[in-house]
């Protein structure tokens, strides 16, 4: 096994104030974020580094200059014993690794592990501290293993070491069991991290993922408009495993002169008046839209939408007797009617009939259940790439997203009942993903407790479902929703804010505020648990390249039509 590179010694510290080490290297030998072991008797303790410190014995010598003062060998001897720097590590994990090899020790504590007469070692939190003096060392790739796992079958690299270039891996398994969130600021490389992220769970998990696919970058080749060359789509890559969504038919739902898989037409009686309230900032609606909304579905029930678009304004009219009456069909008419201010119904009659009801792909009768098509597709173990086209409006991922998302849930949560009911394996949903972006439109404290989102992120792993948010501004996601997330992944964020957030409801998190700050943009993430990954850790993240793609499918090529026609004996 590699050795390791000893570079300081324990002086100081505690689990709340965190270890302080004594560098005996130089301080530009080591870098913020570098994992480091600490080794003590029959213990490895786990830990990052956070903050290089200089110091000295006297201030004296650290204000002033030594060299010229005296001569070199004075010069430099005085340096090394009056000037030091500091290592300030936040620790983490803790390994028994028994007594030293080969001695009687270490073969009576194997015997006694080996005799079920003591647990075997295995990875906990830092609950006690080492000595004085124990000596510090950078992680080898042996420890990254340790701590992050070897195995490429059953974990994922998602980057690499700044010190010694070791993959460092995430258990997706565990990733997916809990609502997830990769952030970072505009240009971090946010979405290249995600291709890769997506790209393994397709590959390495179970589950199945529906992607809402906001600015068309992750179905099929996206052209970055800063320029560059063009970035492959995981459609491209992975043929059947993904299918692609459009919204509306015909030219509408075609992207980059591609037809979709799969063509989504949302039926009017799909809308609920809780979709409405959602988009009451995009429609600028009023405080009673609410009683309004009450009031038709009461009145039209789950066709209240189609019902209220039919309505138009019709004064009173007076019949051959003089009497005054409403025509039916009547805007007032069903407002009188119905208890309603008049101007309130007007108000939101007409802001939905320009904005909602005029939308292409909102139908009285859909051309076939795209829906449906969709959660088959998601049942059967496809991946679902939601690409929303020419329809990239707010108010159009808020609607859709939404209306799809309740009958998501509302199927998977059907499914994991029958199954506790009958104990039926063939009914029991296949693990679900769901994956959007701009996540702070969609779970802000505002429209949190409106949405699906937020359900399913509190309450859904129950049900095989669960979130994988991307945002550039996780200080506008609602915090409760943000303490739910049992990985997160971040690249660098410049806000105090955001950073903040993102780290909110994680221990040591002030220890790692500066980190977030201090990220190379576009080539470093922090991973940051507490379910998905076993401790902080700053990495060089994976490339989303064709060098990954080889390595992901294992340098496998398509074979052409005469190779295939050849080996069937045609």
């Amino acid at each position: 096994m590699e050795q390791r590179t000893k570079i300081g010694y324990l002086v100081g510290g505690g689990l709340k104030e965190n270890f302080q080490v004594r560098l005996t290297v130089s301080s530009q030998d080591i870098q913020e974020g570098a994992f480091v072991v600490i080794q003590s008797g029959a213990w490895h303790y786990y830990g990052i580094v956070t903050d290089i410190q200089l110091g000295a014995t006297d201030p004296r010598f650290a204000d002033e200059q030594m060299d010229g003062r005296f001569p070199p060998q004075i010069s430099k001897a005085l340096h090394g014993q009056t000037l030091y720097a500091n290592l300030e590590v936040l620790p983490n994990l803790m390994l028994e690794v028994g007594p030293e090899p080969g001695t009687p020790e270490q073969r009576e504590w194997q015997g006694k592990i080996d005799a079920g007469l003591k647990d075997k070692p295995r990875v906990l939190p830092v609950k006690n501290i080492p000595p004085h003096h124990a000596q510090v060392f950078l992680a080898n790739e042996g420890d990254i293993e340790e701590i992050f796992g070897k195995d490429e079958k059953a974990f994922f690299e998602i980057g690499r070491t700044r010190e010694g270039d070791s993959p460092v891996r995430i258990d997706l398994k565990k990733f997916v069991q809990r609502s997830s969130g990769i952030f970072g600021a505009t240009g971090s490389g946010k979405s290249f991290l995600t291709r890769v992220t997506l790209a393994g769970l397709i590959l390495k998990t179970d589950v199945s993922l529906l992607v809402f696919d906001m600015h068309n970058e992750y179905g099929y080749t996206y052209n970055p408009p800063e320029g560059g060359a063009p970035v492959p789509g995981l459609k491209d890559k992975l043929g059947s495993k993904v299918r692609i969504v459009g919204l509306g038919r015909g030219q509408d739902a075609m992207y980059q002169g591609l037809a979709p898989d799969i063509n989504l037409e949302i039926a009017m009686s799909d809308i609920h008046t809780g979709d409405i309230e959602i988009l009451a900032r995009e429609l600028n609606l009023r405080e009673t839209t609410a009683t309004t909304l009450a009031a038709l579905a009461n009145h039209f029930g789950v066709n209240w939408f189609r019902e209220f678009m039919k309505l138009e304004n019709l004064p009173k009219q007076k019949d051959e007797d003089g009497k005054a009456f409403y025509p039916e069909g009547s805007l007032e008419g069903w407002a009188e009617s119905a208890g309603i201010h008049l101007e309130a119904a007007k108000g939101l009659h007409s802001r939905l009939s320009k904005r909602v009801a005029a939308l292409p792909y909102l139908v009285e009768k859909p051309a076939n259940d795209g829906v449906g098509q969709i959660v088959n597709a998601l049942q059967s173990g496809q991946s679902v790439i939601l690409s929303f086209g020419r329809y990239d409006k707010d108010l159009d991922y808020l609607l859709v997203s939404n209306i799809l998302t309740r009958r998501i849930r509302e199927v998977w949560e059907e499914k994991t009942n029958q199954y506790h009911r009958t104990k039926d394996a063939l009914s029991l949903p296949r693990p679900l993903v769901i994956v959007i972006e701009e996540a702070h439109k969609l779970l802000n404290r505002e429209m949190a407790s409106q949405t699906t989102f937020s359900t399913i992120a509190r309450e859904l792993r129950k049900y095989y479902v669960t979130l994988l948010i991307i945002d550039q501004r996780p200080s506008q996601i609602y915090d409760e929703v943000i303490s739910q997330l049992g990985t997160r992944i971040s690249g660098w964020l410049g806000d105090d804010n955001d950073i903040q957030s993102v780290l909110s409801g994680l221990s040591g998190r002030d220890a790692l505020k500066g980190m977030l700050a201090r990220l190379q943009a576009g080539q470093e993430v922090l991973l940051l648990g507490p379910w998905g990954v076993p401790m902080p850790i700053s990495v060089r993240s994976r490339r989303y390249d064709e060098t990954f793609w080889k390595e992901l499918l294992g340098n496998k090529t398509k074979k052409s039509e005469a190779q295939i026609l050849k080996e069937l004996g045609v």
